[in-house]
């Protein structure tokens, strides 16, 4: 009887060995298919966001390549009223409107010779900002004449714009180290600051309008100011007192400083619309403190003489 209770007893622990070895092995088993499938999660989230990021640069791209395309229309249709042309005939119609500004255009001169106060930043700062008068220039419908008076080969300017700016050897203007006292006479010059008292009102074709070469970082106050009173040159600002106001703003700032390129395309909308308002409205930053008075009045005159 004892010997059957044993042979039962180990039967039924053989078995229940053989049961433990089946569940270890299912865990075993069933841990790394867990493992593989959390794996699979992970890729496939991280494959998703790489799928969603690349849509995203891609249409970022498309919509950048539309956006050009547009703005190559928009000039184009500012030269003529034609279709889209080459870039070679657009290329050809800006060189041949800038040499013909040189013949008959408005004169306007950046006056460099006050570099030598500024910190290499600022004169980097200079560089772009002709970069971008230039541009404007080349853009308008009626070019300017301009002159970059002062500039030495052997000044830095002269070596940052070269640095900086691409094709400036080659830029469309009179690039000379003579001052504008030694092209033009005293009397048709006039000196463009903001610490003029004379508003500008017109712009003159008899006239040659002088542009101080200084950032808005110049330490030194009413240096373009004090240069032309030296010269005994008249003196003439934008008219911002009479089309704008001051405008609230949390840090009380207010300022009628303007980097040179950003007074160059004021003057050449102006030129082209006869309205400071426009002008001014336009291309006036927001950030200066300035807006467009409410109740302003008409606009003066351009002047008659441009064509």
């Amino acid at each position: 009887m004892a010997e059957v209770c044993d042979m039962q007893l180990n039967g039924v622990s053989e078995v229940m060995e053989l049961l433990h070895i089946d569940v270890e092995t299912d865990v075993v088993e069933d841990k790394p298919g867990r493992e593989d499938a959390l794996c699979s999660r992970n890729v496939l989230r991280k494959q998703r966001n790489w799928e969603r990021q690349l849509a995203a640069k891609k249409r970022k791209r498309k919509e950048e390549k539309q956006r050009r395309k547009i703005n190559r229309e928009q000039e184009s249709g500012a030269c003529a009223d034609s279709p889209l042309f080459t870039k070679r005939v657009m290329k050809a119609i800006t060189k041949e409107r800038l040499a013909e500004a040189q013949s008959t255009g408005l004169k306007l001169c950046v006056d460099l010779s006050m570099t030598d106060c500024m910190s290499d930043k600022e004169i980097s700062r200079l560089a772009a900002q002709l970069r971008r008068l230039y541009g404007s220039n080349k853009k308008a419908t009626r070019p300017f004449h301009l002159f970059l008076t002062d500039l030495r080969e052997d000044s830095r300017l002269y070596r940052e714009c070269i640095r900086m700016n691409d094709g400036f050897l080659n830029y469309m203007m009179d690039i000379t180290e003579d001052s504008c006292l030694d092209l033009f006479s005293t009397e048709a010059i006039i000196y463009l600051s903001p610490d003029a008292e004379e508003a500008l009102e017109t712009v003159d074709a008899d006239k040659v309008y002088i542009l101080g070469g200084l950032v808005d970082e110049s330490i030194q106050k009413k240096l373009s100011f004090s240069r032309a009173r030296e010269l005994s040159i008249r003196t003439a600002r934008l008219p911002i007192d009479e089309y704008m106001v001051k405008k609230n703003n949390t840090k009380n700032f207010h300022s009628k400083i303007l980097a040179i390129n950003q007074v160059f395309d004021i003057l050449l909308t102006f030129c082209d619309t006869g309205s400071w308002t426009e002008a001014l409205q336009t291309w006036f930053p927001q950030g200066k403190g300035y807006i467009i008075a409410p109740d302003d009045s008409s606009p003066l005159p351009a002047t008659q003489t441009l064509d």
